[in-house]
């Protein structure tokens, strides 16, 4: 089931669907039916250059021992056709940049590349295909923008009419205005000039921006297609293509957009897919479109989260949580209060719990999908500037979200998947920083218990015995007698690591359970 089809019958979740993402959705129906394909046979298409690496010395005679040792050292695996070319850029003056983007780089204060920027920067200049699976806050917006940026400037000048050289397909509008902040930061040195267009904000600005002629564009798949159809736009210049968190894209139901906007891009594009996750979907979407691609994997293949966020879990009944939320930030104030935002389920108790903090003087400010963009800009500045240091928000604030120095991370309800719970928490805790996410899990969660447990346990998390008990109860519910050592399959490492390590782990997971207890 997708988010649209859940959506429509679930009344409060609708209306903020439809207007965070629904506006995105513009598309369905005439619209996506009305786009027609470009028959590329019949075109002639003008040779265009990709291939912009120029490999350091230091790079290509590294030793292969070396090399690996990075790559283990960092939780990088190369799978497809990569040779000595393609190995990782350990330090920004192993890049080879062309000057501008090596001063821009040093004006933003970077130290090292992250490892998906050091490993997939050679992939991505070279002009090959490549599909990038790194966690939330792992700087691949970088990993592939500072490669775009390049590839575009090395492209004749877009004019007016003219459709943009690199696209960016990206699920939200917050995500969509984020990545359009990287290429703004090399666009006065390199007369770049980049649009975002997404729903839920006035078509006329983005109509001229794009009019005008724009080298790049970020776009939500509904609002480009809208822009398609109505010939506000082509996409015959595109030779560089990135298919942001194809995961979250292909989960939301935008397939059907994606594949109608490929059909306007010529066949030879360099195309770059990143997403969090690995399922059938977007491996399946990944051979529709990239031909002999290199794939770069950050971490496990499976659900796992950023293991320098400390994951807490509270078992508890759906009317303690109020009370909790109170007694958890009264913890966390008592040291200092920190960056925090909230999740919860419906845009009523966004409002109903920001009231209720404010009403007992604490600094909260909400984001849902009734806000306008105008209202959701002026909190998200309150958030970034320290004025109002806790946010309560939806899904919203799930992804695109970009905020230094979040500590907290609040599960008051648990998402509906464990994507969303990873990407949630993936507030915190990033460009390799600390943080700590608390989670109220109660029995109406029991069907997520497994893959919740199943992330725990890959982070070496505590689990506690009310945890697991919601595993072997929702197993005896389906019929497993045995409870929840029926899902330690000798294949899967997460649940045989559960099973060997309860017994000896319990007095610490008490000892952990007791200690946020003071807390909540």
């Amino acid at each position: 089931m997708t988010y649209r089809s859940y959506y429509k019958k679930k009344g409060d979740y609708e209306n903020d669907y439809s207007s965070f993402y629904g506006n995105d959705n513009e598309s369905y129906g005439s619209f996506c039916d009305g786009l027609e394909a470009v028959s590329w046979e019949n075109h002639s298409l003008p040779d265009f250059t990709k291939n912009f690496y120029i490999p350091h010395p230091s790079v290509l005679n590294r030793s292969y021992a070396d090399v690996q040792q990075y790559r283990e050292s960092r939780g990088i695996k190369i799978e497809g056709d990569a040779d000595n070319k393609n190995n990782p850029i350990m330090y920004f003056e192993e890049g080879n940049f062309p000057e501008y983007v090596a001063g821009t780089i040093k004006k933003l204060g970077f130290d090292f590349p992250t490892a998906i920027q050091a490993q997939s920067w050679p992939i991505a200049l070279s002009g090959r295909n490549m599909v990038g699976i790194a966690q939330t806050g792992s700087g691949k917006t970088l990993a592939y923008m500072l490669p775009a940026v390049i590839h575009s400037t090395n492209q004749p000048r877009v004019q007016r009419g003219d459709g943009p050289i690199v696209l960016v397909l990206t699920p939200t509008r917050e995500l969509a205005q984020q990545i359009q902040s990287i290429p703004m930061q090399f666009g006065d040195v390199c007369r770049q000039k980049a649009v975002a267009v997404f729903g839920g904000a006035p078509k006329g600005p983005q109509a001229r921006d794009l009019e005008n002629g724009a080298d790049i564009v970020i776009a939500t798949p509904g609002r480009l297609i809208d822009f398609l159809t109505t010939g506000t736009t082509n996409l015959r210049r595109c030779t560089y293509l990135v298919l942001d968190e194809a995961d979250r894209m292909l989960h939301m139901g935008f397939e059907q957009q994606i594949r109608k906007i490929m059909q306007q891009i010529r066949p030879d594009r360099q195309v770059l897919m990143w997403s969090a996750t690995w399922p059938k979907e977007v491996k399946s979407l990944a051979e529709d479109f990239l031909q002999d691609y290199v794939q770069v994997n950050i971490g496990s293949l499976e659900l796992s989260a950023n293991h320098n966020i400390h994951q807490i879990v509270d078992v508890c009944q759906e009317n303690d949580k109020q009370l909790k939320l109170h007694n958890l930030l009264e913890g966390i104030g008592n040291h200092k209060l920190e960056r925090t935002i909230i999740f919860v389920e419906t845009k009523k108790k966004v409002d109903s719990i920001t009231n209720d903090l404010r009403k007992n003087g604490w600094p909260a400010a909400s984001i849902h999908g009734n806000k306008s963009q105008k209202e959701r800009d002026y909190v998200l500045k309150e958030f970034r500037n320290g004025k109002s240091l806790i946010l309560v928000a939806t899904d919203v604030a799930a992804r695109g979200l970009d905020v230094e120095n979040v500590m907290y991370v609040i599960n008051y309800d648990f998402p509906k998947s464990s994507e969303d719970y990873i990407h949630r928490i993936g507030r915190t805790g990033r460009s390799n920083s600390s943080g700590t996410a608390y989670t109220f899990f109660t029995s109406a969660n029991q069907k997520q218990a497994k893959d919740l447990i199943s992330v725990l346990a890959e982070a070496k998390q505590d689990i506690t015995p009310e945890l697991q008990s919601m595993l072997w109860f929702n197993g005896r519910r389906n019929g497993f007698s045995n409870g929840y050592k029926n899902y330690a399959r000798k294949d899967t490492e997460q649940f045989v690591y559960l099973e060997n390590s309860m017994d000896d782990s319990s007095n610490k997971m008490n000892e952990a359970t007791n200690s946020s207890n003071n807390y909540y």
